[in-house]
């Protein structure tokens, strides 16, 4: 009988959660206003951890929380502290890289599983062993490795010691992640989390004796984007991955928005449970998953290093955009009647309420739109009417976050999400 992966979801916000758990992830992972690696993302204040954490549980979705900095001296004392609150907060695991803040967590709260993140370089079966001594769960592998070594670190490790690795998502050009461009650039440290990408810049040489003379840089004929790595994707791949013995499936992307989040949970629930059901029953879905997960932004794909170490296909030249055919308009937050029921009489399916949303992107009255829902089902809808908050009727939202009550042909749930075809 083929093991259940968990499938591990990443969650920028509240509303992110709240996705990612509705749209099928059996895991969360979520970063504090501390500590954790994606300091530019919203991440949560404590009282949204809580309500978070209250929220996957009531689910049965578990919560990780991220403490991965590498720290300095002056971290350590605010980290107790956190520590000391994420205790009465009783997540499900937290997820450290550096040994210091490994020995306040176990000091502080033992009770609560540890995970030992990528940043750790975790790359040999010996080093998996070691943290086992030590009393971690579960240990990140690098992005690195294949899944031959990945199936050797298995074969070493006792079963209840879980491996967790990246499936999706974007690829750093630095070794598991521990880049100094970004702090040598711009004082702004990634091991901090406050990386400002600069391997997706780009680049030119110049000349000691002739300053101001750009020469471009040219891995190939195709451009300069010398470090710019195609995101990994592994949706093909879900039988390797499990016959590697993976037992935690990660989604990259704390930073990325719940549209985002939805659109890669449910394509990848959705294979993973066709597989376990039978690999005929996955194969024969392979296009609608190959279709689902290119409506998420992305860099194009590749399968990293899991199939030996990258070549010059898996990087970009030309730019360092992302392809995006979707635009996100809302998360529907609740259902409400209309304001104007003399106009809402007709019984037409969907006119009798209103989808309340904080909007993301504008859209207007009269446009076709799409119902995205976590079953996989995309239902294509008709805007018909809007109400801002005070019940006047609008012909469009043109500002960020406003929040709308919005009519459409068909009524969505609470949770589906809103989005637009770009054209």
């Amino acid at each position: 009988m083929k093991k259940k992966p968990e499938l591990l979801v990443p969650a920028s916000s509240l509303e992110v959660l709240k996705t990612a758990v509705v749209f099928g992830a059996d895991a969360v992972y979520i970063g504090g206003e501390a500590f954790g690696l994606r300091a530019k993302a919203k991440n949560f204040t404590m009282e949204e951890m809580a309500e978070g954490i209250a929220f996957a549980h009531a689910r049965g979705v578990r919560v990780h929380v991220t403490a991965n900095i590498l720290a300095h001296n002056e971290d350590l004392e605010g980290a107790r502290d956190y520590f000391r609150a994420l205790k009465e907060l009783a997540p499900d695991a937290l997820i450290i890289a550096d040994p210091g803040m490994f020995m306040l967590a176990r000091e502080i709260c033992p009770e609560i599983d540890i995970h030992i993140s990528t940043q750790a370089n975790n790359t040999n079966y010996m080093t998996y062993q070691f943290w086992y001594n030590q009393g971690a769960k579960r240990v990140v592998s690098a992005r690195e490795l294949s899944l031959k070594e990945i199936k050797e670190i298995r074969e070493q490790m006792p079963e209840e010691m879980e491996i967790e690795s990246f499936i999706h998502g974007a690829m750093c050009i630095s070794y598991s992640g521990r880049c100094l461009l970004s702090n040598f650039f711009t004082g702004r440290d990634a091991n901090h989390g406050a990386c400002t990408h600069p391997c997706r810049w780009k680049y030119a040489v110049v000349e000691e004796t002739r300053p101001g003379e750009y020469l471009p840089v040219y891995e190939n004929e195709r451009g300069t984007y010398i470090f710019n790595s195609k995101d990994l994707c592994m949706i093909e791949h879900i039988p390797e991955l499990i016959d590697a013995g993976i037992d935690s499936f990660k989604i990259e992307g704390r930073m990325k928005t719940a549209l985002y989040v939805a659109a890669v949970a449910r394509t990848y629930r959705r294979a993973i449970d066709d597989y376990l059901i039978s690999e005929e029953t996955y194969k024969d879905n392979m296009d609608w998953y190959r279709a689902e997960i290119a409506k998420c932004t992305y860099r194009q794909f590749t399968t990293g290093f899991y199939f030996g170490k990258p070549d010059e296909t898996t990087q970009i030249y030309d730019n360092s955009t992302y392809v995006n055919e979707y635009t996100y308009l809302g998360i529907v937050g609740s259902l409400e009647p209309v304001p104007d029921m003399d106009h809402a009489s007709a019984g037409d399916e969907g006119r009798c309420l209103c989808a309340r949303i904080e909007q993301r992107n504008k859209f207007s009255v009269g446009d076709e739109i799409e119902i995205m829902k976590p079953d996989g089902a995309n239902v294509p809808v008709k805007v018909l009417a809007m109400y801002d908050e005070q019940g006047e009727a609008v012909e469009s939202c043109p500002h960020s976050k406003q929040v709308i009550d919005v009519r459409l042909s068909k009524t969505p749930d609470v949770y589906d999400i809103l989005r637009s075809k770009i054209l």
